[in-house]
């Protein structure tokens, strides 16, 4: 038996993670209710959830962590959903992962150190606002 996925696997899996990077929220939401995983990840461990936060797409992150998603994901290069949002400086996007439980620690590096090193203080504030006390 081969992990070798075929040709229209392949295809229907990078269209997948082309709608979280594009946005297309309804159109993902109707294959994640369908049965698509909503923590789906490429060979680069990135999830639909990361792929939305790091494009900026507010709707659709908040589509698949009310899915399922897991906010606390980590990519094969310590980056998580949160991270790549503050990179993004994405106010919405942050906002929805913090409210879903999304570690600003988490990560190598973390959204916190993502915000210091570069110069986000805006974001930096917003994560000090929901970080445990």
């Amino acid at each position: 038996m081969s992990d070798e996925l075929d040709e229209e696997t392949l295809a229907f899996a990078h269209r997948t993670f082309e709608l979280a990077r594009s946005g297309a929220t309804e159109e993902l939401a109707g294959l994640v209710d369908a049965g698509l995983p909503p923590n789906l990840t490429n060979d680069s461990g990135d999830t639909l959830l990361t792929l939305a936060a790091y494009h900026a797409r507010p709707a659709t992150v908040r589509m698949l962590l009310e899915r399922g998603a897991d906010a606390s994901r980590v990519n094969d290069r310590g980056q998580t959903a949160l991270g790549a949002a503050v990179f993004r400086s994405s106010t919405e996007t942050v906002e929805a992962l913090l409210e879903h439980g999304a570690d600003p620690a988490l990560g190598s590096p973390s959204a916190h150190e993502v915000a210091t090193f570069f110069e986000l203080p805006e974001m930096a504030a917003l994560l000090r606002s929901y970080s445990p006390r």
